[in-house]
């Protein structure tokens, strides 16, 4: 039986949070890579000037001649901008630093704000057969952030376990309401996903009741917990599940993924 709230094509996720150093980019690729492990075919989208999660991928500067800027700003086909990582079923569409200049740039486009939405649903994209689209943001509400969310069904919160974590969240949360009022009215959250959990920390223990307790369901049961091997990974240039496939990195992004699939 077809599930009527399923949304035709891949489901696409934006990763946001204007929070830096919260595990966005680790969230982004190490769930993909975890939804990959699913048989899930999943597009990463790397809306960060610094183009961390196209480095976490393995995808060398170089080899990055098309971007998400040339998706935003010149109106080129997917087929040009999407590449091959290692991991097979795991694609990308890198970014450089030349993302930076795109918020000046989207500001005198009348459409600024439906640019990546409607480069998401070229009619290209049936061909790709992805079931995952997953964006990561850049760390600020900005026009990059907004496209995300327009073009996005939901979007995941990385949530870092530390003090003044859920004060960020009230802005975050006000912008997915304008963004609703603004363009994407089903827009919803996807989940709150607790990162660098530690449970031997009381301050992690407190932001987990804190989070649970204001937030109910939204909260996954699946909390990332700080270690060693998930950020050793990306300077190795793949997710953690590649990189250590046993450690406990590996196993949460496995755990959550399987949430994920099964909350949709």
């Amino acid at each position: 039986m077809s599930d009527l709230s399923r949304p035709v094509g891949p489901k696409i996720i934006a990763v946001a949070n204007q929070k830096g150093g919260v595990g966005k980019t680790t969230t982004t690729i190490n769930l993909a890579a975890a939804l990959v492990e699913n048989a899930k075919r999943v597009l990463v989208v790397d809306l960060d000037p610094q183009g961390n999660a196209s480095t976490g991928l393995g995808i060398d500067l170089e080899d990055r001649e098309f971007t998400t800027y040339e998706l935003l700003l010149e109106d080129i086909d997917l087929k040009e901008v999407v590449q091959e990582t290692e991991i097979a079923d795991l694609l990308i569409v890198p970014a450089t630093v030349d993302l930076s200049s795109a918020d000046m740039e989207l500001i005198s486009n009348e459409k600024r704000s439906f640019l990546l939405h409607d480069a998401l649903r070229q009619t290209q994209m049936d061909e790709f057969e992805f079931d995952y689209i997953l964006i990561d943001c850049p760390p600020s509400l900005n026009l990059l952030t907004v496209n995300a969310m327009i073009a996005a069904h939901s979007v995941l919160v990385p949530l870092q376990s530390e003090f003044f974590a859920l004060e960020g969240l009230s802005q975050l949360m006000l912008t997915i309401r304008e963004v609703r009022q603004a363009g994407n009215k089903d827009l919803r959250i996807e989940g709150v996903v607790l990162t660098m959990y530690d449970s031997r920390n009381n301050l992690s223990q407190q932001v987990e009741q804190d989070a649970r307790s204001n937030l109910g369901d939204l909260v996954y049961k699946t909390v990332i917990p700080r270690n060693v091997r998930v950020s050793e990974a990306p300077s190795f240039a793949m997710p953690v599940l590649n990189y250590d496939s046993q450690s406990k990195g590996a196993r949460a992004y496995r755990s959550l993924a399987k949430e994920l699939i099964n909350n949709n």
